[in-house]
């Protein structure tokens, strides 16, 4: 909203709202804000409203009984609250892309939020089903896949580019489709498993999202992608407002959620925001590299996926307990250890994921 001002007074300070740089400033504090306007009063709430707070697991670590027992979820509504506000304000609101990671990242956040109220209601671990859950991820998904083909340019609609080989492009035409619905569904459960100690989740989901900030603004220039021998794709530096308004919103919340957490995200933050880096690798023409920043959310999803397949098997287990972090914490890593080193692989990876921008 706040762009049109660069419209209406065409001179002097409004000049800066035409700056993405500019803006995603103004987004991150506008989040940072809300978060913390906006944390304690709805924790009192959902406190309220919940009374037991998040069930936890008979099956997991016996000190999440004891030292998690009556903390409420949901928390993600925070997250979304501060991205939402920050990006209508800040953001160019005639870019379809922004709209379409806004699309991803709420629809999913409903998803997660009828999980996280069945949860809540029935007071155990089990939501909505797997398979509703899946279906109708894969459906907006779908959408979405969709409305970015229609967004790009021909010459690149459709193509899966890869990193490091400049010039490569494989044309999956439609394939396109299943392909994005694989990224983005793949990309929610993935930080969903991942977040399941205090902080764990949210910090990795910050580092993801500030690479892919950097990725969409150079990919949206045509000056840094001729330098870097990179796909330009018109528009996607709009999404460094929505990123730069979620790692706001994302530290706003670690405040409340540093250990010993408060609030938990629940799948109302985690499905979001891994749904929201689904879009926003797709949009940017970076899926491959998603799976090299996001290594870590990579590693959770397999962990679980293998120690699944392998127990219906053979009846034994790999790992002492999945998602991995949980099998650190049986090996007797405390918490706060498995989060920060958790954390510097992040960061460690989103290095590696950014240093292919310029290997080509």
């Amino acid at each position: 909203m706040f762009y049109m001002f660069s419209d209406w007074f065409d001179a002097g300070f409004f000049n800066l709202f035409r700056y993405i740089t500019f803006r995603s400033g103004g987004a991150f504090f506008t989040a940072l804000i809300f978060g913390f306007m906006f944390g304690q009063p709805l924790i009192n709430l959902l406190r309220r409203k919940q009374g037991k707070g998040q069930p936890i697991r008979e099956d997991g670590p016996q000190s999440h009984i004891l030292e998690k027992a009556g903390t409420p979820t949901m928390g993600g509504v925070l997250i979304l609250g501060a991205i939402l506000v920050s990006t209508l304000l800040w953001a160019r609101l005639d870019n379809g892309y922004v709209w379409l990671v806004l699309f991803v990242t709420y629809s999913f956040g409903l998803i997660g939020f009828w999980d996280d109220y069945l949860k809540v209601a029935k007071q155990n671990h089990k939501g909505v089903s797997g398979k509703i859950r899946l279906g109708l991820g894969f459906a907006v998904a779908a959408i979405a896949g969709a409305w970015v083909m229609g967004l790009q340019a021909p010459e690149i609609s459709g193509y899966l580019a890869f990193p490091v080989f400049k010039n490569a492009l494989l044309n999956l035409s439609y394939f396109f489709i299943p392909f994005v619905m694989i990224v983005i569904v793949g990309s929610a459960n993935a930080v969903n498993f991942t977040d399941g100690l205090d902080g764990l989740a949210v910090m990795p989901v910050m580092i993801a999202a500030g690479s892919f900030g950097i990725i969409a603004y150079l990919v949206g220039r045509t000056d840094f992608t001729e330098y870097l021998g990179l796909h330009y794709v018109a528009g996607t530096g709009e999404l460094t407002i929505f990123v730069a308004a979620l790692i706001g919103g994302g530290l706003g919340f670690l405040w409340y959620n540093a250990p010993p957490a408060a609030v938990f995200m629940g799948d109302t933050g985690s499905l979001a925001l891994g749904g929201a880096l689904g879009a926003i690798a797709v949009a940017t023409k970076h899926e491959i590299v998603l799976a090299i920043i996001g290594g870590l959310f990579v590693v959770e999803l397999l962990s679980v996926v293998i120690q699944v397949l392998y127990y219906k098997k053979t009846g034994k287990r790999i790992f002492l307990m999945a998602p991995i972090h949980h099998h650190f914490e049986k090996l007797g890593w405390g918490e706060s250890q498995i989060v920060i080193r958790f954390w510097i692989i992040s960061l460690i990876l989103a290095l590696i994921g950014l240093a292919t921008l310029k290997l080509r």
